[in-house]
């Protein structure tokens, strides 16, 4: 089977090695992860998920402060109260662009800069958020753009415009052949086809693509049905699996049937340079088959695969959709709100466990939902422990090396 080393993945005009590290959130997949991989030639993924708190953290800007003091004072007027809570637009352009540029800015190397952005971001004015995050994305100087959870059929439409439209990669994340079908045919009328697409299975982590028949579905079927139907379209796009490629022999059996490159992403989430706490790494490394579930208790109504272990599950947090609310609708609705309202309180007057679903958006801004692909069992096998029985964090380059065949895990 090919060796990633000896192979290069060639999209959009540019060079790579056929390597690619999915976008994490929040802040999972951090700017030093990123430039490692770009310095080595690969691919990486900033995720745009929640960027203003990222920016708070990272920059101690007051974005999400401001966001609840501007709800605050429309509280005061008695015509607007109950007004969903909305981003400022502008607020969040200039979050996105600090926190695309900050890394931009320090690429070294031939790998390439990708923002992997989310089109299941709804706050009310989704569609405006939208071209504000994906055009300040491009106004950052990014490599390029991954269109993921959502079938993006908009898209390409509200960056039409936008000097750097056929200049930058842009791809779309699918799980079906069916979902990328609705997505070109809404390409195709701006006259602007993805460069890369990637085909995520039912083995990834986070939410799925999929329903509660996600087992019924394999990672290589799917990427061959999508290549076999590019070809009877007489389209020639690179396409890209994800989802349960743990090591270099799973990424050469994917080259080996025509993929242009990979996508990986659980292996990072325990790098040196993740941000995924790093007690929450310790549980990633200790996982076992039993530990790791897909559950229904996303607001989002996607199934999502976690660890049984976080924190997030039978929370009974009170809603925190003035700072956060990214899953509410239009009308300030969210599964959440529900679940909250209808669970009850106990003798002493304290609230019970929220059972049916989570507080997703705080949860995820303080790493207590802890996404893992399937294979996170498999991370123990790659590292050493130290003689405090301390799981050894690899660094984001000893993991790529391991990738492109430079190395075997558990070297020193």
């Amino acid at each position: 089977m090919p060796k990633l080393k000896d192979c290069r993945a060639f999209i959009g005009g540019s060079e790579y090695f056929p390597l690619m590290i999915g976008g994490m959130g929040v802040d999972v997949s951090t700017s030093a992860m990123v430039l490692e991989a770009a310095r080595l030639g690969c691919i990486a993924h900033l995720s745009d998920a929640m960027i203003p708190a990222v920016c708070d953290k990272n920059f101690g800007t007051t974005f999400t402060r401001n966001k609840v003091e501007a709800y605050h004072r429309l509280q005061t007027e008695e015509f607007i109260q109950d007004r969903v809570p909305q981003f400022d637009l502008h607020e969040y352009r200039l979050a996105q662009t600090r926190y695309v540029s900050e890394t931009v800015e320090k690429k070294k190397g031939t790998g390439g800069i990708f923002v992997n952005c989310m089109e299941k971001l709804q706050v009310g004015s989704s569609t405006e958020l939208l071209e504000v995050r994906l055009k300040a994305s491009l106004d950052a100087g990014a490599d390029g753009i991954s269109l993921s959870a959502g079938l993006h059929t908009s898209s390409m439409r509200l960056i039409a415009d936008h000097p750097r439209f056929r200049d930058a990669k842009i791809g779309i994340v699918v799980s079906s052949w069916r979902a990328l079908k609705l997505f070109l045919r809404a390409a195709n009328r701006v006259n602007r086809l993805p460069d890369y697409i990637v085909v995520e299975g039912p083995l990834a982590g986070g939410h799925l693509g999929f329903g509660d028949d996600w087992a019924d579905y394999t990672l290589k079927g799917i990427t061959a049905d999508v290549m076999d139907n590019l070809e009877k379209e007489g389209l020639q796009i690179p396409v890209i699996p994800a989802g349960g490629i743990f090591d270099a022999e799973d990424a050469s059996s994917f080259l080996e049937m025509g993929a242009a490159a990979v996508q990986v992403a659980t292996r990072f989430t325990v790098a040196q340079e993740s941000g995924l706490p790093d007690a929450a790494k310790q549980r990633f490394f200790e996982a076992e088959g039993k530990d790791v579930f897909v559950s229904a208790a996303s607001p989002t109504s996607y199934p999502i695969r976690l660890l049984h272990s976080s924190p997030c599950l039978n929370s009974n947090l009170a809603p925190q959709c003035v700072p956060f609310g990214y899953v509410m609708n239009t009308k300030g609705q969210c599964q959440y709100l529900d679940a909250y309202e209808a669970t009850g309180v106990s003798e002493t007057g304290k609230k019970l466990p929220v059972t049916e679903k989570i507080c997703l958006c705080h949860h995820i801004a303080h790493y207590d939902v802890w996404t893992c692909g399937s294979n996170v069992v498999r991370l123990k096998e790659t590292v050493m422990k130290n003689a405090e029985g301390i799981y050894q964090q690899p660094t984001t380059e000893q993991i790529i090396q391991e990738y492109l065949g430079e190395r075997t895990p558990l070297d020193v």
